[in-house]
């Protein structure tokens, strides 16, 4: 069972990253959906959307590891906090690279 929600996860993460290249997750993306006219001027969407497709890659993969990391605890804690340090660089892309100046 445990494997079956891992794939699925992980297949969501893949599927996401296609939709978000095809240029169609607009609504997807937290923040930028309820934005004004005003403040989506301010952001270059297809940069934007290269994060999140990128970022949703790097889920899957994060994800699809997991079982392969088994019950070693450093391990799972290792790749734990090398993905939380990978988020935070994307959202400091996300709010300067994706940015207009």
């Amino acid at each position: 069972m445990y494997i079956i929600i891992i794939i699925a996860f992980t297949v969501l993460f893949l599927v996401f990253a296609v939709i978000f290249l095809m240029g169609k997750g607009d609504m997807l993306i937290a923040g930028y959906n309820t934005a004004s006219e005003e403040e989506k001027k301010k952001v270059k969407i297809k940069r934007l959307r290269i994060i999140m497709a990128a970022i949703s890659v790097i889920s899957a993969s994060y994800v699809a590891t997991l079982p392969v990391l088994g019950n070693n605890m450093n391990a799972q804690l290792g790749s734990g906090v090398v993905f939380i340090l990978i988020v935070i660089i994307f959202v400091i892309l996300a709010n300067t690279w994706a940015k207009n100046k």
